[in-house]
């Protein structure tokens, strides 16, 4: 259960900008601000392009923003930090204070399982090896993995790597979990299994997790409270009741532009406000661009 009286991760009126092929700027994030509380399962979406992939970056310290703040607030904090301009040596720090599921897993094909797993434990702490293989044994039992130990990242499959991915993030007993897109390119099986073993990892661990998804299905079964993003703007925060209201509403029973684009989004409709803008968006362009 949530506690909503303490922040973890405070994110005040946040920009972020990249530079054009043409030499300009170009606003992704725009004034975002919201908390994110300790135990919460929080989910972060929109459509493509909308900004929820940079503002994941953001908040572990990958991209620099142009404005704001990013306040984290961990158990042994005497008061929060923020991490914006922080030094590399100290935002390491707090980074052994989250742990991040990568869309593709992200292992090192040169490593076994059971290697790719115990590399947090080998690269930032002092833990004898015999320790290391009983912390390594912990994990993969409770991502149901523990049978796959010895094998390569090659013979696994899809689920079985974001399960691998998922063993890794938890080595080091975050307080804080990051999952970026966490069902991509999973059947619908294999992505609810996922989403079973997140909310269960986020009871047994009392970790908050932050989602980075674009996956309704999955968004509306983990969720505590939802976040919709549009063009780098955060158009509703609020808890999952909210937005299935939403989502179950009817056109005419909403009044504004942004409930409808809302609406259209949760429900996968092909016409709507997020449709009736001609061409790209100004950031697709740019992620077409390259």
């Amino acid at each position: 259960m949530a506690d909503i009286s303490e922040t973890v991760i405070s994110i005040q009126n946040l920009r972020k900008e990249f530079t054009t092929s043409s030499g300009g700027r170009l606003t992704v994030l725009d004034n975002v601000t919201f908390d994110i509380v300790r135990g919460e399962t929080i989910v972060i979406m929109g459509g493509s392009g909308c900004g929820k992939s940079t503002l994941l970056n953001c908040l572990i310290g990958e991209y620099e923003v142009d404005a704001g703040r990013i306040r984290y607030q961990t158990k042994d904090m005497a008061e929060p930090a923020d991490i914006i301009g922080l030094d590399e040596s100290r935002m390491n720090e707090i980074r052994k204070k989250f742990g991040i599921l990568f869309q593709s897993g992200a292992l090192f094909n040169s490593l076994s399982l059971a290697e790719n797993v115990a590399l947090p434990l080998r690269e930032h702490s002092y833990v004898e090896p015999s320790i290391v293989d009983i912390v390594v044994t912990l994990k993969l039992q409770q991502v149901h993995m523990l049978p796959h130990r010895d094998k390569m990242p090659s013979m696994l499959s899809g689920g079985q790597k974001k399960r691998a991915g998922l063993a890794r993030a938890i080595v080091l007993d975050p307080e804080i979990l990051f999952y970026d897109e966490p069902s991509a390119g999973l059947d619908p099986v294999t992505s609810a299994a996922i989403d079973d073993l997140i909310m269960d990892l986020s009871k047994k661990l009392n970790v908050t997790s932050i989602v980075v998804t674009h996956e309704m299905d999955s968004a509306f079964r983990i969720a505590d409270r939802m976040v919709m993003l549009d063009r780098g703007r955060v158009l509703k925060i609020g808890p999952r009741a909210e937005f299935e209201a939403l989502r179950d509403a009817t056109i005419d029973q909403l009044d504004s532009r942004e409930d409808k684009l809302m609406n259209q989004f949760l429900n996968g409709h092909t016409t709507g406000p997020l449709t009736d803008a001609e061409g790209l968006s100004e950031y697709e362009k740019l992620l077409v661009e390259g």
